[in-house]
């Protein structure tokens, strides 16, 4: 989870994933959106990957990215769990 929170507290990763919310896209299509380098975009896109908020897929020469959203369900689930928790308190 602490990869999670690490992903999220980023404001480019989350423009990322706003990007993706509406469709699936080319790393070179993400990387055009920012104005910097294509080697820092791919860091942001490994970390995102790593915390299973997105998955890759290469076609041909090309890697495109989808947003994953199971793991932003079992947070959710775990926040709510742990706020109903507190208030029986």
């Amino acid at each position: 989870m602490d990869l999670l929170f690490k992903s999220l507290q980023d404001p480019t990763r989350r423009s990322i994933l706003n990007m993706l919310k509406k469709r699936d896209m080319s790393a070179g299509e993400i990387a055009d959106s920012f104005e910097m380098s294509k080697p820092s975009v791919s860091y942001h896109l490994d970390l995102l990957k790593q915390a299973g908020l997105v998955s890759a897929r290469r076609e041909g020469q090309f890697i495109f990215y989808t947003l994953e959203t199971t793991v932003l369900d079992e947070s959710v689930g775990w926040f709510l769990d742990l706020m109903k928790k507190g208030k029986t308190k």
